[in-house]
C-alpha cells in the first residue's frame, strides 16, 4: 500500500492578524488526516507559537513575509514555519522556558516549551541576519485516540 503524501506552502504578511489564517489553513491541510480534536488543538497552538515568533521576533516590520509549509508523508504531518527576520543569537537559550528577546513586550517565554509539548518533534534552524526555520512534526495515526 502507497503512503499518501501532500504537499502546500503558503506566504503571508508579518502581521498577528494573519496568525489565525496559519492556524486555519493547517487545519484545513490535515484534515484529510482524521485527526483526533486534541491532536488538532496541539498543531494549531504549535503552529500559532511558532508564527506569533516569526512576527515578533523575527521581523519588526509587517510588509515582510513569513512562510508556511504543510507536508504530509503517511502519518508523518511536518509544519515549517519560517521568516527572513533577524535570527536567534542562541538557539539553546531561546528554547528555555520563559526566555524572551523582548521582555518589554510582557512575552511570557514559553513559545518553544508549548510547541515541544504540544509535538511529537520540534527542530529550529536559525542564522543571525538570515532568519529562523521551525520544523514541527506530529504522526496522526488515522483512528488513533490519544
Amino acid at each position: 500500500m502507497e503512503e499518501i503524501r501532500n504537499h502546500m506552502e503558503a506566504s503571508f504578511d508579518a502581521k498577528s492578524v494573519n496568525e489565525g489564517l496559519a492556524r486555519m489553513l493547517v487545519a484545513a491541510f490535515m484534515t484529510e488526516m482524521n485527526p483526533t480534536l486534541e491532536q488538532l488543538a496541539d498543531v494549531k497552538t504549535a503552529v500559532s507559537e511558532a508564527v506569533t515568533n516569526a512576527i515578533i521576533h523575527g521581523y519588526n516590520d509587517e510588509s515582510r513575509q513569513v512562510k508556511l509549509v504543510c507536508e504530509r508523508n503517511g502519518e508523518e504531518l511536518t509544519v515549517i514555519v519560517e521568516d527572513e527576520g533577524v535570527g536567534i543569537d542562541d538557539v539553546e537559550q531561546a528554547m528555555q522556558p520563559f526566555y524572551t528577546s523582548k521582555p518589554e513586550l510582557e512575552r511570557s517565554g514559553m513559545g518553544f516549551s508549548f510547541m515541544e509539548a504540544f509535538m511529537d518533534k520540534l527542530l529550529v534552524e536559525s542564522r543571525k541576519g538570515k532568519g529562523t526555520r521551525i520544523i514541527l512534526t506530529k504522526y496522526i495515526a488515522e483512528g488513533c485516540e490519544e
